[in-house]
């Protein structure tokens, strides 16, 4: 296995003063099929966006064929703009740490690169009820959920192989040190849903199944989420000529310091029965607290050298405006955490906002780390201006979802089950609908950066 560089290899990209990580060319070739595997699903989720988008529209819905599209749509478009998009990024860059890992790490992308194109192709078939389960929705067809397993493990074991290369570099060096803490929210979200699965009491509603069984796991990976983000902020920050307040080894303490709060994971398994209030409780306490921690120090270190910091050159804005955006938007999803008061369309304003600060981290990423892979560099007006398109759209879109709560038009709904019955809610949806659709574009504008960029080599 690859636990170690080849000392010989040339690093594709310098450590920025010690801030980041070296990159051999030995590890390019399996980084860029986990990468171009997260660009796939995340071009698929902005397909079925767009039905998303149209559903909610007041009147659009009425040219679709019905709300049950709506939901397969919904279902399909969470797990590949938020599972599969994320975790698939975090196998690319824990490539980019430590290689491809051998025989182990080459079955890992494929059982993961086969269990999407299983979730991708479900809906198209035509089989499998759609079911609104917090964090992972499915669709109840042998086909998708054998996806999402296949998909699960091919994860799981990546990120095990992670752990597995050590300390290493993670106590000095902040990247490695928040691609550790992502492995590490990976590994114990796989370990909570296999025991959720084998403790579970039988349950014939098939809704009330899953929703117990996604309850853990959902939670656990919003801290592998949170940790992506941070560890993009850093690499982009350092990339880009910033140095994050503080220096690298009182980061590296931060980051790894996000550790603790996953420690309540194990004594609430130990302590209480899947499906019990208590058990769904203080999952709910753990993330509303511990999710804070290290978000908040991170996100201020990182803010403080941007302001201190040089302005970025003009092939650095790109990567940049990428930086800025994500913790607008990361920072506007996690304050309207705080203002839930129920099942109304606020729930999905507030993780809107914190998936797609993650999402923009992501994307920052992928720019500055395209000639890394041997690929043109993101240039161009578009490469500029898509962050903000995209941000930009999603604040008005979550924007509209809030204004939507506060009226009291309820979540996962659409056409007339919505109850725009006043010109306020129609306006409020009308409003997230068009940030939605300008969200859309501002995706496919990524794509369509990268495909320029990736088909043309540096």
């Amino acid at each position: 296995m690859e636990n170690n560089p080849d000392p010989t290899a040339e690093p594709a990209h310098s450590s920025s003063g010690g801030w980041t990580i070296a990159v051999p060319e030995s590890h390019l070739p399996a980084a860029r099929r986990w990468l171009l595997l997260g660009l796939v699903a995340l071009a698929g989720a902005g397909l079925f966006a767009v039905l998303l988008v149209l559903a909610r529209i007041p009147g659009a819905q009425e040219w679709l064929p019905g709300i049950d599209l709506f939901h397969v749509a919904l279902v399909t478009h969470v797990d590949l703009s938020v599972l599969i998009w994320f975790l698939a990024f975090s196998g690319f860059m824990w490539t980019l740490r430590d290689g491809t890992r051998g025989a182990w790490g080459k079955r890992a992308f494929a059982l993961a690169a086969v269990g999407t194109a299983f979730v991708m192709v479900t809906p198209f078939t035509g089989t499998g009820v759609p079911i609104l389960s917090n964090y992972i929705p499915v669709l109840a067809s042998p086909l998708f959920l054998g996806g999402l397993a296949l998909f699960a493990v091919g994860v799981a074991l990546r990120a095990f192989l992670c752990l597995q290369g050590g300390l290493e570099e993670a106590h000095r060096n902040p990247v490695s040190a928040g691609l550790l803490l992502v492995a590490g929210a990976t590994v114990l979200a796989a370990f909570t849903l296999a025991r959720t699965g084998l403790k579970m009491p039988v349950i014939s509603n098939p809704a009330l199944r899953y929703e117990i069984m996604f309850w853990p796991v959902g939670h656990v990976l919003q801290f592998a989420y949170a940790g992506l983000a941070l560890t993009g902020w850093i690499w982009l920050s350092a990339g880009t000529g910033l140095r994050p307040f503080g220096g690298p080894r009182l980061m590296v303490m931060v980051l790894l310091s996000g550790v603790l709060p996953l420690l309540g994971v194990p004594l609430i398994e130990i302590m209480h029965v899947a499906g019990s209030d208590a058990h769904r409780t203080l999952y709910t306490t753990l993330m509303r607290w511990g999710g804070l921690w290290p978000a908040v120090p991170v996100g201020l270190m990182v803010l403080l050298g941007i302001l201190i910091g040089p302005r970025a050159g003009l092939a650095d804005r790109p990567a940049r405006s990428a930086l800025y955006a994500s913790l607008l938007l990361f920072g506007v999803g996690g304050g309207l955490g705080w203002l839930i008061t129920g099942m109304n369309t606020v729930v999905p304003a507030h993780y809107h906002g914190s998936i797609v600060g993650v999402t923009l981290a992501l994307m920052g990423v992928t720019y500055l780390l395209l000639p890394t892979l041997g690929y043109r560099a993101a240039e161009g007006r578009l490469a500029r201006v898509q962050p903000w398109l995209y941000a930009g759209g999603q604040l008005l879109h979550i924007g509209g979802l809030t204004w939507s709560g506060y009226l009291g038009v309820q979540r996962k709904m659409a056409g007339a089950a919505q109850g725009l019955d006043s010109f306020e809610k129609s306006a409020a949806m009308g409003l997230a609908g068009l940030g939605g659709a300008l969200a859309i574009v501002g995706g496919f504008l990524f794509l369509g950066v990268c495909w320029q960029a990736m088909r043309r080599r540096g």
